[in-house]
C-alpha cells in the first residue's frame, strides 16, 4: 500500500505527463516601413519568428534584428499586406540556414534559398547556417595554384589564383555582367555559384538563359533576387550564396563564386539598419552595413581540402575614392579590377583598365618571365598613354625615343590581344605566349 508521500508523488507525475507545453506567443505592436515591433516574446537577434493570424492561412517569416525596451525589431521576410495588431509572433527558435546538397547543381533559388523548382527533393540533404564564422588564418592554405578564367586580359596581366577573392569595380554601363558570365563560362571550376542581387528582372532572365545554352549549367547553381524583392531577401541572398558555397568547398571542391552586385547587397542592408533606427555615416551607410561587407568576404578562400575563388562586382557612383563601398572592397580584397567607360564607349571588351587593375597575388602563383612580361605591358601602355597626344598633334618624332617607339608599335597589337568576344575562351598557356610575343617585339 502506498504511503501518502508516494500517492502524492504518483498523483503529480501522471498530471505533468499530461500537461500540453506552453506555446509562448507575442504581438505585433507596431508596423512602420520596413520594420515590424513585437511584445511578449523573448528571443535573440539573429532568431527566426512566424506570424501568424488565428484562424486564417496567412503566415508570415521575420527575422530579430534589434531588441528595445519595449520589445523585437523583427525585418519581414515579405510583403506586410495582412499584418494587423492582432497578427500573432511565435520564436522558432533557430537561426537563418539553408538545405544544401549535390541536388542544387543546375538549380536556381530565390534569394532565401528556396528553389523555384518546387518538387525538388531536399530530404537528403544538409543544414548550413548562413551567417557562419570565417575560417581560422591557421587553416587557411596560401594561395599557390592559378585559377584559370579565360579571360586572356585576366589571365596574362592580373592572374588570379585559387582560393583569391577580387573585386570588379565598373560605373554603369561599361560591361561588368559581360565579364561575370565570360568568367562563369571559361572558369577552371568544379562547381559555379552566382549571385545575382537587386538586378532587373530582364537582365536575371538573359543571364540565366544565355548560361543554360552552355554545358556549364550542370555544375551551376543560381540566387536571383529582383529589385523588386524586399530588402530582407536581397540581403540575405549574398548569404545563401556564400553558404551553398562553403558547403562544396567542405566536399574538397574547387568552387567559383561569382557575386553582382555587393553595392545592392549594401543598399539593402541600409535599408534595415536606417529603419531600426542606426545612424546614418557616409553616404547614409549605417555601421552595420560596413562592417557586414568583410565579415561575408572573408569567407571566401581556401580551407584544408577545398577552395572558394570569387568575383564581387561594385556598382560605382563616381571614383572608388569617393565610395564607401568602393573604399571597403578595395582594402579588404585580394584584388580589383577597374572596368574603363571609354573602352566600353570604344567597343573594347571587356573594358578593363590594365594599368589602374591589380592582382595581390599573381606574383604568387606566376612565374618570373610571365610577371616581368606583364610588368613591360604595362609600362608600354602607360608609356603609350603619356605619348599619345602627341601621336595625334603629329609632333613626335620616331628614333629619339625607343621605348616610345615600341610603345606606339605595339599599341595595336596589344589592344588586338585584349579584345574578347563573349563565348570566347582564352587558352590561358597561350594567352602567356601571345604576351611574351608582344613584348618580345
Amino acid at each position: 500500500m502506498l504511503n501518502q508521500q508516494e500517492y502524492f508523488a504518483e498523483i503529480l507525475d501522471t498530471a505533468t505527463h499530461r500537461l500540453q507545453p506552453l506555446e509562448i506567443k507575442g504581438r505585433v505592436t507596431q508596423a512602420v516601413g520596413t520594420l515590424i515591433k513585437a511584445a511578449g516574446i523573448s528571443a535573440r537577434i539573429g532568431d527566426v519568428c512566424q506570424l501568424y493570424n488565428p484562424g486564417s492561412d496567412w503566415q508570415l517569416s521575420a527575422e530579430v534584428v534589434g531588441v528595445t525596451r519595449d520589445g523585437l525589431l523583427l525585418m519581414p521576410y515579405g510583403e506586410l499586406t495582412g499584418l494587423s495588431v492582432q497578427t500573432h509572433v511565435q520564436n522558432l527558435g533557430h537561426v537563418p540556414s539553408i538545405r544544401v546538397g549535390p541536388e542544387l547543381l543546375g538549380q536556381t533559388l530565390d534569394g532565401f534559398g528556396v528553389p523555384l523548382k518546387r518538387d525538388l527533393i531536399t530530404t537528403d540533404m544538409v543544414d548550413y547556417p548562413l551567417l557562419a564564422a570565417a575560417p581560422s588564418p591557421f587553416e587557411r592554405r596560401p594561395v599557390k595554384d592559378v585559377f584559370q578564367t579565360g579571360v586572356r586580359a585576366i589571365d596574362a596581366l592580373l592572374t588570379c589564383g585559387r582560393g583569391q577573392r577580387i573585386g570588379i569595380f565598373s560605373p554603369a554601363g561599361s560591361g561588368k555582367s559581360t565579364l561575370l558570365s565570360m568568367i562563369a563560362e571559361g572558369a577552371d571550376s568544379d562547381v559555379n555559384v552566382v549571385a545575382l542581387v537587386g538586378e532587373r528582372g530582364r537582365e536575371v532572365s538573359e543571364f540565366i538563359q544565355h548560361f543554360s545554352e552552355t554545358d556549364k549549367m550542370r555544375k551551376t547553381i543560381f540566387v536571383v533576387t529582383t529589385s523588386d524583392r524586399s530588402a530582407a531577401e536581397r540581403a540575405k541572398a549574398p548569404c545563401v550564396a556564400m553558404a551553398i558555397a562553403e558547403y562544396f568547398r567542405d566536399q574538397g571542391c574547387a568552387v567559383l563564386l561569382l557575386m553582382d552586385s555587393v553595392t545592392r547587397y549594401a543598399r539593402a542592408l541600409r535599408e534595415i539598419g536606417l529603419a531600426a533606427g542606426e545612424p546614418p555615416t557616409r553616404r547614409g551607410f549605417p555601421p552595420s552595413a560596413l562592417t557586414a561587407l568583410p565579415k561575408l568576404f572573408e569567407r571566401a578562400g581556401q580551407n584544408a581540402i577545398g577552395s572558394i575563388t570569387s568575383f564581387f562586382t561594385v556598382l560605382l557612383e563616381d571614383d572608388i575614392a569617393g565610395d564607401p563601398i568602393g573604399e571597403e572592397m578595395r582594402a579588404t580584397l585580394d584584388g580589383h579590377i577597374i572596368l574603363s567607360p571609354l573602352l566600353a564607349n570604344a567597343n573594347s571588351f571587356p573594358a578593363i583598365d590594365i594599368p589602374l587593375s591589380r592582382s595581390r597575388v599573381m606574383r604568387q602563383v606566376v612565374s618570373d618571365g610571365h610577371y616581368e612580361n606583364a610588368g613591360m605591358l604595362r609600362e608600354l601602355m602607360r608609356k603609350y598613354e603619356s605619348v599619345e597626344m602627341l601621336l595625334q598633334m603629329g609632333e613626335i618624332q620616331h628614333g629619339n625615343d625607343k621605348f616610345a617607339d615600341k610603345a606606339i608599335r605595339t599599341h595595336e597589337p596589344m589592344r588586338q590581344f585584349l579584345r574578347q568576344k563573349t563565348g570566347e575562351i582564352g587558352d590561358f598557356y597561350d594567352s602567356i605566349e601571345q604576351l611574351a610575343r608582344l613584348v618580345g617585339d
